[in-house]
């Protein structure tokens, strides 16, 4: 599926090397449009595919590969409109991204392979693993989500992407954490993203579960014990979506807890994967 590219100007140089600055992280041995592995290793008993928030790119889950080794290879999911691909429109609608990714990850299943997502990435991998249950009766050894309700549950933020850019941000601060510093002292990079995040933000709300058949694959649940966005309870539901095992485990901290705790977080992934 072709994808139209971004058109906005680049006005400040800033913004280029801010986004110089993200893509460094992205040399990588294995590396396609769509998924990267900087560290590939043959001894690996798994690969985990790592699907970034709103907002984000996949450099976010960069420094998890050396804490998985060798166990655990690391791959990150690149999506449209941040990091490498900057350039080219953010997708708004979550079930097209869906069957693209099942898709185009599909000649990596090679090996036992595991999904994870944190927030609008939790939603994304899930409808991945649908797709590819649905599709082509392949499915990961695990899903494992953070920071987000269960998918039939209704947003408690409904419509933020369809606010003035100060309410965005302020609600997306009250909810989520605030934006990196770096960005909102600069006006020019914050006029550069907040399209981005808006488009991400519209994909999650505007996103309906349709009913269907529940993973085959265990889940395992992660979350901040002061995460606004999200409450234990919305976690514990996704309980319903496996026939499988279904665990979670609660963390300090607020939405972006995966930063704080990101040691403890990574072995807990690794403690679900290989045990």
């Amino acid at each position: 599926m072709s994808r139209k590219k971004y058109s906005a100007p680049v006005a400040n140089a800033k913004v280029s090397n801010y986004m110089n600055i993200e893509s460094s992280y992205l040399s990588s041995i294995i590396s396609d449009l769509w998924v990267s592995c900087s560290n590939p290793s043959p001894q690996a008993q798994f690969r985990l595919f790592c699907f970034p928030y709103a907002g984000a790119g996949s450099t976010i889950f960069n420094s998890w590969s050396g804490l998985l080794l060798p166990e655990v290879e690391l791959y990150l999911v690149h999506l449209p409109g941040r990091e490498k691909r900057i350039k080219e429109s953010p997708y708004k609608q979550l079930l097209p991204l869906a069957e693209v990714l099942a898709e185009t990850l599909n000649p990596y299943f090679d090996k036992p392979f595991a999904f994870f997502g944190h927030s609008m990435g939790a939603l994304v991998s899930f409808e991945v693993v649908r797709s590819l249950q649905n599709r082509f009766s392949l499915g990961p050894v695990h899903l494992i989500v953070s920071g987000k309700s269960a998918p039939h549950l209704p947003s408690r933020h409904q419509n933020i992407y369809q606010l003035t850019d100060d309410e965005l941000v302020s609600e997306s601060e009250r909810l989520y954490g605030a934006l990196p510093k770096i960005i909102l002292d600069d006006p020019e990079l914050l006029k550069f993203f907040l399209p981005i995040i808006r488009a991400d933000l519209a994909l999650v709300e505007t996103y309906q579960y349709i009913s269907g058949d529940p993973l085959e694959c265990p889940i395992t649940v992660f979350g901040g014990d002061q995460d606004n966005s999200v409450n234990e309870d919305e976690l514990s539901a996704w309980r319903d979506y496996t026939v499988n095992n279904c665990s979670l485990k609660i963390f300090q901290g607020d939405h972006f807890y995966i930063q704080a705790s990101r040691t403890a977080l990574v072995q807990e992934i690794k403690k679900a994967l290989c045990k």
